[in-house]
């Protein structure tokens, strides 16, 4: 039997186990995951404790996406992220950010173009940074807005390298959403327990307008009910959960994972 886990502190909420075990149960691999609580100060130990033990590949989670920079062989994207969100110990100790990959996969899966589109993203930490790097490389132009813009003018310094990306703050927050097609909240508003709160109500928005909210739990945010008030195509973070576990399942293994049965699993234990 071939192991993978997910590492965090806290993890215990974890829907990695249910999405993975259901894809390996489905394609009939002998492979089991599990979620391990490690701390930043054990990383080192737990991921080299791990290669040693033959696991066949790692995720990571808060707060350990960033730390783990020091301790794997980035790809060139990953370290341009500056986290890593996926290991696989083929040949070496090497690491993935499928963050990015998964919110591109997120909005495809639902027919959205994003070459030539004007995005919005609301934040600017760590998710948002693998967003606004996997859209920028994409062709898209990626608008980072957040509530402190020094950060979101430096994100935004980072993601231009590969593309069309700009800094501002949230005080235009509705003449920048008219001026987009595509609304990313990377922030935790609107996240278990702060269910009814949101950055933008259904005022500020337009019918025209695709709205996909990463946060999961909820799966339908206060955000996601505003803008279907609006008007406007709603995505939930589901999706990009189960597509950055895809994209790291196929690193993992060299096999293409039933995404329906990874989405499934998720739905089922959120409900």
């Amino acid at each position: 039997m071939k192991l993978f886990g997910v590492l965090g502190d806290p993890v215990s909420h974890s829907l990695s186990p249910a999405m993975h075990n259901a894809a390996f149960s489905a394609l009939g691999m002998d492979c089991e995951y599990h979620a391990f609580k490690v701390s930043k100060e054990t990383l080192h130990d737990a991921i080299h404790g791990a290669y040693a033990l033959g696991f066949g590949g790692l995720n990571l989670t808060i707060p350990l996406k960033e730390k783990a920079l020091d301790i794997v062989k980035p790809t060139e994207l990953a370290e341009k992220i500056g986290a890593v969100n996926t290991i696989d110990f083929k040949k070496g100790i090497l690491g993935y950010n499928t963050d990015g990959i998964g919110a591109k996969k997120a909005l495809e899966s639902n027919g959205i173009e994003i070459r030539g589109k004007n995005v919005l993203l609301l934040g600017a930490g760590g998710a948002a940074r693998a967003i606004a790097f996997q859209l920028a490389l994409e062709g898209a132009a990626v608008t980072i807005a957040n509530r402190t813009e020094e950060r979101a003018v430096a994100l935004a310094k980072d993601a231009s390298r590969i593309g069309k990306a700009r800094g501002t703050g949230l005080d235009e927050l509705k003449a920048l959403i008219n001026d987009c097609d595509i609304l990313i909240n990377s922030t935790a508003v609107g996240m278990a327990p702060r269910t009814s709160e949101t950055i933008v109500t259904s005022e500020m928005m337009h019918s025209k307008l695709v709205v996909f909210d990463i946060v999961y739990n909820p799966v339908e945010t206060m955000l996601l009910k505003e803008a279907r008030k609006a008007g406007a195509k709603t995505i939930d973070g589901v999706m990009m959960l189960v597509h950055q576990g895809a994209e790291a399942f196929k690193i993992w293994t060299g096999r293409t994972p039933p995404v329906d049965v990874m989405e499934k699993a998720v739905r089922e234990r959120l409900e």
